[in-house]
């Protein structure tokens, strides 16, 4: 397994002990996030909101709190982590599925957003999730990721072709020229957060 890179041989990974693992590592998921979801939703003026990988809920938590009468959505490969995201978020629509088949209409949400899944997309795959994400989202895009220049991969727990720092703002730009930089910014690894060193790019989509 440690040199498969396929999409399918990662979800199934994901899906699993493997997956299942991260979600016990992370059960402060939303520690410190406040703030900067606060600041997302009074600058979008956000009313629905997708999270593709939404894990145990770290973010959309906070997107719940800060948008008591608005549509929450996410996604995920992991059973596990969804059952506990559905335990603070009982009104959320989520949903067990691929971040390459969304199953979500057309423009539904004002924002979708990813952090920190982007990075575990082999190559070749990225782009179709990337596709996807920018399918449904109405308004604005937005990835919190690990940043490189060029494509860098890092070994990850034991397996190769896990994870990838890549320049994933430059890579929506580049293939989809309908969204337009708003905004940028770099989220510190310290003890005050759960946030892990991510530079994250915020899209409007244009019509």
């Amino acid at each position: 397994m440690a040199d498969e890179t396929s999409s399918e041989a990662l979800e199934e990974l994901w899906a699993g002990e493997f997956g299942d693992a991260y979600v016990e590592r992370n059960s402060d998921a939303q520690k410190g996030r406040e703030d900067f979801w606060r600041e997302r939703v009074e600058q979008l003026e956000l009313s629905s909101v997708l999270e593709v990988g939404c894990n145990l809920g770290g973010n959309l938590r906070w997107l719940g709190t800060l948008m008591p009468e608005g549509r929450i959505a996410g996604i995920d490969v992991n059973e596990t982590a969804l059952a506990k995201c559905r335990e603070a978020l009982s009104d959320a629509d989520l949903k067990v599925a691929s971040a390459y088949e969304i199953p979500f209409e057309d423009g539904t949400f004002d924002l979708v957003f990813t952090t920190g899944v982007l990075i575990h997309l082999p190559p070749g795959s990225v782009e179709k999730a990337m596709a996807e994400i920018v399918r449904c989202s109405g308004r604005y895009v937005l990835c919190g990721e690990y940043a490189a220049d060029s494509e860098e991969e890092v070994h990850y727990r034991g397996h190769e072709g896990a994870l990838f720092r890549r320049d994933y703002g430059g890579m929506y730009q580049r293939l989809h020229p309908e969204l337009s930089l708003i905004d940028s910014g770099f989220l510190a690894r310290d003890e005050s957060s759960s946030w892990d060193d991510v530079t994250w790019w915020l899209f409007e989509k244009q019509a």
